[in-house]
């Protein structure tokens, strides 16, 4: 049962003051996300204001929709970094599980990793790759710890808990989408955010901030229910925090 009353906290009030976001889409013009350098300026200027300490970018790399490359990612990375003063601003990328990306896998291509060798992916919301558990594996065979980013949000699915399971069992970390807690994509993927979290399956949290629209439903009030396990994960992304010399 989804847990919502008066005095129910928003998803603001729970992001600490060094919070560190794995997931987001702050760089200008490569994906989905910002559209240009304005753009990732106002971004960056409003998530800051909710307390995120470290953004770690990740624009998608996915084979014949956004065709970015480690290098393409990291040239505008330093581009955006220089113009807007950034040093805290990082990149890293969202690698769609398909056969393309089982391919590059193969063949050794560097991956470019959140922090180490953690590396987010994620998979079509319409379905399963049918090589998933190869790609899985492929993925560790290369010395990679895969973060499967918002398990919520693949409804295919459904209350399939035995394949959440699975996936868990064969060595993949779970990124929850922070808005998923608020309802923004839907009951239905909050009840199966809520699933998970009571389940204790999930790692880490990522914003997946695209626009302003996402910044704002950082504004909503919670509706998943145990907030001290979810602020406990929400602490697991210092993990991700840059070293301080």
């Amino acid at each position: 049962m989804l847990f919502f009353r008066k005095n129910t906290p928003t998803l603001s009030d729970l992001i600490p003051s060094d919070y560190v976001d794995i997931h987001s889409h702050l760089l200008p013009g490569i994906d989905d996300g910002a559209k240009d350098i304005n753009d990732s300026k106002n971004l960056l200027e409003s998530v800051k204001k909710i307390g995120f300490s470290e953004c770690i970018a990740t624009p998608h790399i996915f084979s014949g929709v956004w065709e970015n490359t480690p290098e393409t990612i990291t040239t505008a990375l330093e581009k955006t970094k220089t113009t807007l003063n950034e040093p805290s601003l990082k990149a890293a990328a969202e690698y769609m599980m398909d056969s393309n990306f089982y391919d590059n896998l193969k063949k050794e291509h560097p991956l470019l990793t959140l922090k180490e060798n953690y590396v987010l992916v994620e998979m079509s919301y319409m379905n399963a790759p049918i090589q998933l558990y190869d790609i899985i594996f492929e993925i560790q065979l290369q010395g990679y710890k895969p973060i499967l980013a918002h398990p919520e949000r693949y409804l295919f699915y459904g209350t399939n808990w035995n394949e959440f399971q699975k996936l868990k069992k064969v060595g993949c970390l779970f990124q929850l989408n922070l808005l998923s807690a608020t309802g923004y994509y839907g009951i239905g993927v909050t009840k199966i955010a809520q699933k998970i979290l009571d389940s204790n399956w999930y790692d880490f949290v990522g914003s997946d901030i695209h626009h302003e629209k996402h910044v704002a439903a950082f504004g909503n009030k919670i509706q998943l229910k145990n907030f001290s396990s979810l602020e406990s994960i929400i602490k697991n992304n210092r993990f991700f925090s840059s070293p301080i010399f």
